[in-house]
């Protein structure tokens, strides 16, 4: 299948990799060239525009930060129309990218009114899971466009799950995401509680991994350094799932809140920590970095 692929960060490059060694002919453009080039130097075609990569394709996928850039793509803006506007043929139109339900909703209306097929698909998993091509893809859409979809998405990910109309998939990858910003900033918390009164938080860990307070953040992605490897807190909390992203998936869980008067006092609290995080330089750092609020607090 032709694929076209926009977007190669952290995400979309290994992504996109994952397509072509699955055998997919595979166009990419991005913003930064060295990420086109680092593909081109996997297999993939490569394109100096979003219109020369979708030229041809049957399926267009694109993984962006946020959900101003993916109406940009699609819908256009100041600087001219977006690619609904100019795209030949009938390929169906895959946003990975993580963003504002009514922002997806947007994008697939204006793909309906135009005869195409729109999928919204976050994703989880993170970059590891980006690679080793485990991701969880969480899709909005029609029915028949999410079987489409399928075989080109299992090519990615490992579990696909087809959540309901266009949005829900950025429905549930928040409200999912919402509960991962609790789960590691309470892990975190217990850590850092326990190594205070002179636990160690790696025997605190394997008490806590086969007791009820068992969860994904302590059982796979362990935020305290040293007891785990092959994990961001193993890299000086390099690589990974950026503080930056939780952050703003944290701040779309609170306005999907305000917009249905939904009580979200933990997630709220989350944000907030996730927040003073970023405020203090740790937006780039992977997520579980949280940790160093807590040691920080809890030094002697």
């Amino acid at each position: 299948m032709q694929i076209a692929f926009i977007g190669l960060g952290n995400m979309g490059s290994p992504m996109a990799a994952n397509l072509i060694k699955a055998g997919h002919r595979v166009r990419v453009f991005d913003l930064v060239e060295s990420a086109v080039q680092a593909l081109k130097d996997e297999g993939a075609e490569t394109a100096t525009s979003a219109d020369e990569a979708v030229a041809g394709a049957e399926m267009v996928i694109s993984m962006l930060p946020a959900g101003r850039h993916v109406k940009a793509l699609y819908l256009g803006d100041e600087d001219g129309p977006g690619l609904l506007e100019r795209l030949k043929g009938q390929p169906l139109i895959i946003d990975a990218s993580t963003i504002e339900p009514d922002a997806a909703r947007a994008v697939g209306d204006a793909a309906a009114e135009r005869g195409y097929a729109f999928l919204d698909a976050p994703v989880s998993g993170g970059v590891g899971g980006a690679r080793a091509g485990t991701l969880t893809f969480i899709v909005g859409g029609e029915a028949s466009a999410f079987e489409t979809a399928r075989p080109v998405l299992e090519c990615m990910g490992r579990n696909i799950f087809h959540a309901g109309g266009v949005g829900a998939g950025q429905v549930a990858k928040i409200c999912n995401n919402m509960l991962l910003g609790i789960l590691m900033s309470g892990t975190a918390e217990a850590l850092a509680l326990g190594e205070s009164h002179g636990l160690d938080p790696a025997v605190l860990s394997d008490i806590m991994k086969q007791s009820s307070g068992g969860n994904w953040a302590l059982n796979v992605y362990n935020p305290w350094p040293g007891v785990m490897e092959n994990v961001p807190a193993a890299n000086e909390y390099q690589g990974g799932f950026l503080t930056d992203l939780m952050a703003k998936d944290l701040g779309l869980a609170w306005e999907l809140a305000l917009k249905s008067h939904s009580p979200v006092p933990m997630g709220g609290q989350a944000r907030n920590l996730f927040a003073l995080h970023v405020a203090q330089g740790s937006g780039r750092l992977d997520f579980s970095s949280i940790q160093r609020l807590y040691r920080s607090e809890t030094s002697h």
